[in-house]
């Protein structure tokens, strides 16, 4: 079956033509539509080079408008178009249906204008992170974040009161219902409240941020923090497991973020052999000038190296020391080769690292060994 495209607009040319003088609304609204149809195709295809054209500079802005405000304004377009459709044909047929097309007009309009505003709000944060990502500079991402959710609720609560005014409710008395009501919500839904400010406190205070590793001494809290919503704090255990922990827990107890600590510490206690007590002098102080000179080593935290006890079965120093990474592999890389160093030093001056012994020093009777007695059966 072939297709003609110049039959099929003959054919409909000549159906307006039979139509009744009293129907010529009918093409009205036929170009109405057609002529929203043309105005969308034209928004889309300026918007689409035009954001083509941002797309290449630095300016976060610019880019963010051009993708925001395309597809909420093409369906503005349309939104008009039917709208100014409808008017036409309640005008002509008297329909009382179509009475509610001014309303529904402008709530859509509300409704489209806050999509594009949460639209904005999304792509300028996905441009500054990117941004700053590609800058090599550290955006926190939590604090991002958090204004970004703070906006959208803001958006959602603002174009929510304004439908309610355009369909003719009182805001002022929903405002008052809702003070009412929101003493009752309050008793039943404390726990609810309770995280919610939790989230607040942690997006105000920041004693932890998306990527940190933190743990809780109160409780078996430890792992990567992946997400911070408004209810829940979401923790990836370094055993993988993901760890769901409400955030009101962290309005009560103590938190640890080893993330941000500036240095990692060395504190260890080795032992050496009664017999090089001799030796222990020099050890110490060859122990000591290796730490000094110690390229993975801060020299600006304390740093010492002291003989510290006299162990049941050795002579025991101990070292306390700071390394300048605080990356938690690269920690026991450096630990690794300051503990084998110290070996070697305690080698190389003819010493030992002691073990456990024990001496046992048997009584004896006139010199003599004692003979186990003699049992019977």
């Amino acid at each position: 079956m072939n297709f003609s495209f110049d039959r099929l607009q003959l054919q409909f040319i000549g159906m307006l033509e039979r139509l009744p003088a009293d129907a010529s609304w009918i093409g009205q609204i036929f170009m109405v539509v057609f002529l929203a149809l043309l105005l969308a195709f034209m928004v889309k295809r300026f918007f689409k080079r035009l954001h083509r054209l941002f797309k290449d500079t630095d300016n976060i802005w610019d880019d963010a408008l051009a993708g925001a405000v395309d597809r909420p304004l093409r369906l503005f377009i349309w939104l008009q178009g039917i709208a100014f459709a409808a008017h036409i044909a309640g005008r002509e047929t008297g329909a009382p249906l179509f009475d509610a097309v001014d309303p529904l007009r402008d709530t859509g309009v509300i409704a489209l204008l806050a999509w594009f505003l949460v639209r904005l709000v999304n792509r300028i944060q996905q441009n500054m992170l990117f941004s700053a990502e590609k800058r090599g500079k550290k955006l926190d991402i939590t604090t991002v974040d958090a204004i970004g959710k703070l906006l959208r609720i803001s958006i959602f609560i603002t174009a929510g009161l304004v439908i309610l005014q355009t369909l003719g409710y009182s805001v002022s008395g929903v405002l008052a219902f809702g003070g009412i009501g929101g003493i009752a919500v309050g008793f039943a839904a404390k726990d609810l409240l309770a995280n919610f400010f939790g989230g607040l406190m942690i997006y105000l205070d920041r004693p932890f941020a998306v990527g940190d590793w933190v743990r809780s001494p109160d409780r078996e809290i430890e792992g990567t923090v992946e997400e911070i919503g408004w209810r829940l704090t979401r923790i990836r255990t370094f055993d993988k497991r993901p760890l769901y922990i409400p955030n009101a827990t962290f309005t009560s107890v103590a938190v640890e973020n080893p993330s941000r600590m500036t240095h990692r510490r060395i504190k260890e206690t080795i032992g050496i052999r009664y017999d090089d007590a001799d030796k222990l002098e020099a050890i110490l102080a060859d122990v000591r000038n290796m730490l000094q000179q110690h390229p993975e080593i801060e020299q600006n935290q304390t740093l010492m190296v002291n003989f510290n006890t006299f162990g049941p079965s050795s002579l025991d120093f101990f070292i306390y020391t700071f390394t300048r990474t605080t990356v938690w592999t690269e920690y026991h890389r450096v630990k690794e080769d300051v503990l084998l160093r110290i070996h070697r030093i305690i080698t190389a001056h003819g010493a030992e690292v002691a073990y456990p012994t024990k001496t046992l020093h048997i009584a004896t009777n006139g010199g003599n060994m004692p003979q186990p007695e003699q049992s019977t059966a």
